[in-house]
């Protein structure tokens, strides 16, 4: 059974209050910024803000059993399956600021296969959240784990930062990488060093 914390059940919902009342909080925020909320530009901020809000963190509603659906299918396959270069779009959960980058996705199937498309869709319900990369990479593997109980899962994240690249040390060129390795990934050397190797290949 998928675990409640990895189907984010029970999580924080950031997007769960009325748009009106975020509306509100844009407003608020906009003005103790020493901004006007009345002039043309900014009329309807607090609404498009609202909105972006709520897209950028619908993961929190959003169920991994829901997004696989009938995505498993019965096959013999023993090799590893390696998604690469999966875009993804994250919120730092400690300034609130977009994190991007590339996830790599591979496992090694026992009797099971996951449609490729459900793949990335995994990495999204994770990734619309507020996160920590090290967490979403963990999540990402868990939540393979518990769908498909294959015989190992690695996931590798590769992200830049802007809370690192507009504010703070403010280094542009800075990228941050991170990996959870499950099963024979991590007990295996060479099919670790096999899935480490197809990943950052060019």
């Amino acid at each position: 059974m998928i675990t409640e914390q990895v189907i984010g059940r029970g999580a924080a919902r950031t997007n769960g209050a009325p748009e009106g009342e975020l509306e509100r909080l844009v407003a608020r925020q906009l003005t103790v910024l020493g901004e006007d909320v009345e002039r043309p530009g900014l009329r309807r901020t607090p609404k498009r803000v609202a909105s972006a809000l709520g897209w950028l963190t619908r993961g929190y509603h959003q169920d991994v059993r829901q997004v696989v659906g009938q995505g498993v299918f019965e096959q013999n396959h023993e090799s590893m399956i390696l998604v690469r270069d999966i875009e993804l779009y994250s919120l730092c959960e400690h300034h609130m600021l977009p994190f991007f980058g590339k996830a790599h996705v591979a496992y090694i199937p026992d009797g099971r296969i996951l449609g490729l498309s459900k793949i990335p869709r995994i990495v999204d319900v994770f990734a619309r959240r507020l996160q920590v990369q090290e967490r979403l990479t963990e999540q990402i593997a868990e939540a393979l784990m518990e769908v498909l109980n294959p015989r190992g899962v690695g996931v590798v994240i590769e992200a830049q930062h802007l809370c690192m690249m507009m504010r703070g040390v403010e280094k542009q060129n800075s990228s941050t990488i991170t990996s959870a390795l499950r099963g024979v990934f991590r007990e295996c050397e060479m099919t670790r060093a096999e899935f480490l190797r197809l990943a950052h290949g060019k």
